[in-house]
């Protein structure tokens, strides 16, 4: 049976399955990365793309798609500027195009997540649709009209670089001040928590134990239990990222935005429920309560999913057109 690879190049690890046409992973495979040096990725993409190819049966593969992080060139697949990898005018195409044999289309890694969702998860049935992924930065991508926008330079979605708190802020690995990534991802929830570590000596995360690691995972178990300190950073985190979706409904007037990622999957009952209220309470000039915000449904796979759309899209280029239903095989797809 046909299949098409979806790669997500996230920035910690890279993981690619076999996806059929229904939206199905199978034979996914998963690897760490140790550097992000570009030479060192593209080994290990290629690595982890031929053993998915070897266990789902090279013959039936139509087509690859690669979500990766950062502002791309549609035209040349370089990796003008990614901020988090540190990587500035990586041709990321060219490198991959030298070593694998099937077609590749490149898109931005959240645009990939906001693909899947739209075709296979949350937005399924909706014009008007937003994904706001959670994790180290903060990733996104719109629908509307059933179109996934791109923006003139493939730069529309990049919702974590619009600044809400430019006096007051955490500095951004963009260079600004106060984005909504520097505010409200996964890493700035730690950097809430050092904020107000001072006023918390007996705060279980400061006498945690040595293996434990410091990170976004460990204050939300802790917020769970209802540590204060975790309770402080995380209400001031909820408060920037209210800030930032509120900004989003206004840009776009969606009728769904799903929340995914790591940090967008947390419960609903400690992040989206008490979330909409503050959102609400932000919302003036679209009525109340218009924008539905969710768990994104397809988890961690949204990447690889949507990047395996892409290819059986045939490219960006399909992209401009309304997305209705499931996208058909590449061999009918005409340019």
């Amino acid at each position: 049976m046909e299949y098409t690879i979806g790669i997500d190049l996230g920035g910690s690890h890279v993981a690619a399955g076999a996806v059929a046409a229904d939206g199905t992973v199978t034979q996914e495979v998963e690897q760490d990365l140790a550097t992000l040096e570009p030479a060192l990725v593209v080994d290990e993409i290629d690595r982890i793309v031929q053993h998915v190819l070897s266990l789902a049966g090279e013959k039936d593969c139509v087509g690859i798609g690669l979500g990766a992080p950062g502002n791309i060139d549609e035209k040349s697949g370089v990796i003008n500027f990614s901020p988090n990898f540190n990587w500035v005018d990586v041709p990321l195409r060219s490198m991959l195009e030298k070593r694998l044999k099937h077609p590749l289309h490149l898109l931005n890694d959240a645009r990939c997540a906001t693909l899947g969702e739209y075709i296979y998860g949350s937005g399924k049935g909706t014009a008007e649709f937003a994904l706001i992924t959670i994790g180290t930065g903060i990733g996104g991508g719109f629908v509307s009209g059933n179109r996934l926008l791109l923006g003139e330079a493939m730069g529309a979605g990049e919702v974590g670089h619009h600044v809400i708190r430019p006096s007051d802020g955490f500095y951004c690995t963009c260079s600004k001040r106060g984005c909504f990534e520097a505010q409200a991802s996964g890493t700035a929830l730690l950097r809430h928590a050092l904020a107000v570590a001072s006023s918390f000596p007996r705060s279980t995360l400061l006498t945690r134990k040595p293996q434990e690691k410091w990170g976004s995972k460990m204050i939300r178990k802790a917020v769970a239990k209802g540590d204060e300190h975790a309770l402080a950073a995380w209400r001031n985190w909820l408060d920037d990222l209210a800030i930032g979706v509120s900004n989003i409904i206004s840009f776009t007037n969606p009728a769904v935005i799903a929340l995914g990622g790591g940090v967008g999957q947390t419960d609903p009952k400690m992040l989206a429920e008490p979330l909409i209220v503050k959102v609400d309470a932000l919302t003036t000039m679209v009525p109340k309560g218009i924008t539905r915000i969710v768990s994104a449904s397809l988890g961690n796979n949204a990447g690889v999913i949507g990047a395996a759309a892409l290819a059986r899209l045939g490219g960006t280029r399909q992209l401009l057109k309304p997305l209705n239903g499931v996208p058909p095989s590449p061999a009918r797809v005409k340019a």
